[in-house]
């Protein structure tokens, strides 16, 4: 069913979205109201080859869908037990962001002791692998078991007179850059695993693609890119690898019957009755195969990486908003599943009329949409084990000049809204440690028994009493980019507390996203701004606009309204920070994107455009935050800004930037230093 037609939809029933999202460690499936309200959450958890070692001799806890509950009952080494007085793993599972984690009625930790690959592998250093069909499996048990869910609210609802819920569209939400391939023929992986974003086995391509390329086809090939040749996160280097060293890869790609695409193509191939072969523009824009400007495959880039357009299938590149398919059930993975998921979900394809498919987004961008940071001039930072700042630059595509990526942000083509029917780029950076800085102080020097201490712990000093910690554990990334600097604490003195360390790590981390920031707004005003900061300019004694006006967070950090406070005082008056008013806005901004994917503007049931899903999100269908007051409502997202004083504020950047320049290079000057005493002792010996 193309979108555009929902006559036979029940007019009693009450929308929802569906959103699938797909991370590095787990997937999950939520169902959103109006209100980007979570009805019903089911999450699985990933072993991993490590894991799976680590928790062979005591097993795991695990949750199945039962037929009569939607937590399902508790298992122990494949034995049924109630989950009442269950033992749980002696040994805790911590998720990415450093948070120990434990299966909840919503959270299901897969089961170590399965005889299958585990959905998450570590075969060698620096090499990161995921198993396709693992993943597909979990997003269906997930789907499964918010069905159940639903069933049981809506048996409630029905008895207390009540419409019921009613599942309208799905969207997903991925992990970007990460590499499958599979066969035309049979729709099966060709090899056993896909390669992860984080993998670095193609490091050496990367590298020699890097010291043979002119640095003006660099530039020239970036700027139809918007991303760095050098790196091994992008899609085009893990494909090289593909076919250079497997030879399965290698054949079908010869034969014609090798298929290509990340995780957003795997999951839309398979979970539509159409076997829709697409990618949407912000995963596509993170392949380093699509030319920005075009919005397709480019030929020059695909020379480059020598792979040939007539041996490859590539899918069809698409916007975030649009009809891809209807919702099936694929056999392939039936044999992963419980029979009662396997059940339900071939009723729930059958249902008339069929649900589509029709909303995709890379994690990121997903994010940025879920913030609803919808204006040019909004940015948005997830705090999770680093940190992701997208900031939009509406219909503008700018190329950084300090080192940020160049990417898509989202492209709702049916809204009437012609600004905001145009695809919209953002610029993005990364911080290399945030929350594991967190994790650091807890594990490694015990300063903090749990990640949430840290807000409250930095709050008891004013400052960090001049000391200043730059976590740059495993160096630095934009805009610095100095893979050799190393972690620094500078200024202690016998005043200086565990307050004053857990205040200096925290505003380690807000220093680099203002370093972020302020670059991203001097590549926002263009030529002639590179030396500006726009966040601290002033005209004639009060502050300039600034280029970027709202910072929008999520991530494990942004729940803390100490540090959410310490990041507003860094960024200063320019800017101000805003918590998500979702918890889960990633998975909400696919949501948002199915929803307004009909091409009829009545069909959209849930929002009827940005303006419409800011209303209801942020202010629960009241026009403003001071109808809220008026109402009694309440919003769930709280805004911070800068209670910091000028000549304070800028003085500690000025400690920042100095710290900064003190950690370069360490890791050579310590190789350096190694090398030398050696020699020495060499020198020693032979006298």
């Amino acid at each position: 069913m193309p979108s555009g037609s929902l006559q036979s939809a029940e007019p009693e029933d009450v929308p929802l979205v569906a959103s699938i999202d797909v991370g590095t460690t787990s997937s999950r499936v939520i169902l959103f109201n109006i209100q980007g309200q979570e009805v019903s959450k089911h999450q699985i958890e990933y072993s991993t080859s490590a894991s799976k070692e680590r928790f062979a001799s005591v097993g795991a806890r695990r949750f199945s869908v039962d037929s009569s509950t939607a937590a399902g009952t508790a298992m122990s080494n494949g034995s049924p037990k109630s989950t009442a007085g269950s033992s749980t793993v002696s040994q805790p599972i911590f998720s990415a962001e450093g948070i120990a984690i434990e299966a909840t009625e919503y959270l299901e930790i897969e089961d170590f002791d399965r005889p299958s690959r585990p959905t998450l592998s570590f075969p060698q250093p620096g090499w990161v692998e995921c198993d396709p069909l693992g993943i597909l499996a979990h997003v269906l048990q997930c789907f499964a078991a918010n069905l159940i869910s639903m069933d049981s609210v809506n048996g409630d609802r029905v008895s207390a007179n009540l419409p019921p819920y009613r599942i309208q569209c799905i969207g997903i939400a991925n992990m970007r850059e990460t590499t499958l391939v599979w066969s035309k023929k049979t729709g099966a992986p060709i090899v056993d695993y896909g390669i992860v974003w984080n993998d670095t086995r193609n490091s050496g391509i990367v590298t020699e693609k890097r010291n043979s390329t002119p640095q003006e086809l660099q530039d020239h090939l970036r700027a139809k890119t918007g991303l760095p040749l050098y790196s091994t996160y992008f899609s085009c280097s893990k494909l090289r690898w593909l076919l250079d060293n497997e030879p399965k890869v290698r054949d079908a790609y010869e034969a014609g019957d090798l298929m290509f695409g990340t995780v957003d193509t795997w999951l839309i191939y398979h979970l539509t009755t159409n076997h829709a072969f697409v990618s949407d523009i912000t995963n596509a824009s993170r392949t380093g195969f699509m030319n920005l400007d075009t919005l397709d495959y480019d030929d020059e880039l695909l020379k480059y990486w020598d792979i040939s357009r007539d041996k490859i299938h590539m899918p069809k590149i698409v916007s975030s908003s649009e009809y891809y398919g209807d919702f099936s059930v694929p056999e392939c993975v039936k044999s992963k599943l419980t029979s009662v998921a396997w059940s339900l979900l071939c009723d729930f394809m059958e249902r008339t009329p069929a649900v589509p498919i029709q909303g995709c987004l890379g994690d990121q961008s997903a994010s940025l949409v879920g913030q609803l940071a919808f204006k040019p001039g909004a940015a948005k930072c997830t705090y999770g084990t680093g940190c992701f700042l997208l900031y939009n630059t509406g219909k503008k595509k700018l190329i950084s000049s300090h080192g940020a990526l160049t990417t898509f942000g989202y492209w709702f083509p049916h809204l009437e809204d012609e600004e905001h029917a145009q695809p919209h780029f953002a610029l993005e950076g990364s911080v290399a440690v945030a929350g594991a800085v967190v994790q650091w102080l807890r594990d490694n020097l015990r300063l903090i028994p749990k990640a949430e201490d840290i807000g409250p712990l930095a709050s008891r000093v004013s400052d960090s009493g001049g000391v200043v910690f730059v976590p740059a554990f495993s160096g630095l990334f934009a805009p610095y980019w100095d893979a050799s600097a190393r972690a620094t604490i500078m200024g202690m003195s016998q005043h200086t507390t565990s307050s004053h360390l857990a205040r200096a790590a925290v505003e380690g981390v807000c220093f680099q996203a203002r370093a972020i920031l302020k670059a991203m707004s001097s590549d926002a005003a263009g030529e002639g701004a590179k030396d500006r900061d726009f966040l601290e300019d002033v005209v004639d004694g009060t502050y300039e606009k600034a280029p970027l006006s709202v910072l929008a967070v999520d991530g494990g950090m942004s729940k803390s309204k100490e540090v959410m406070q310490i990041q507003a005082d860094i960024l200063g008056p320019c800017v101000k920070v805003r918590t998500s008013a979702s918890s889960e806005c990633t998975a909400l901004g696919a949501g948002i994107a199915a929803a307004l994917a009909y091409e009829k503007r009545e069909d959209r049931r849930l929002w009827k455009d940005l303006k419409d899903v800011k209303r209801w999100i942020m202010y629960g269908g009241e026009e403003s935050a001071g109808k809220i007051k008026e109402t009694g409502g309440s919003s769930q997202s709280r805004t911070f800004r800068s209670q910091s004083e000028d000549n304070d504020r800028r003085r500690k950047w000025k400690l920042w930037e100095a710290a900064i320049e003190r950690c370069r290079g360490w890791a050579d000057i310590m190789n350096d230093g190694m090398g030398t005493m050696q020699n020495g002792t060499a020198a020693a010996k032979n006298v």
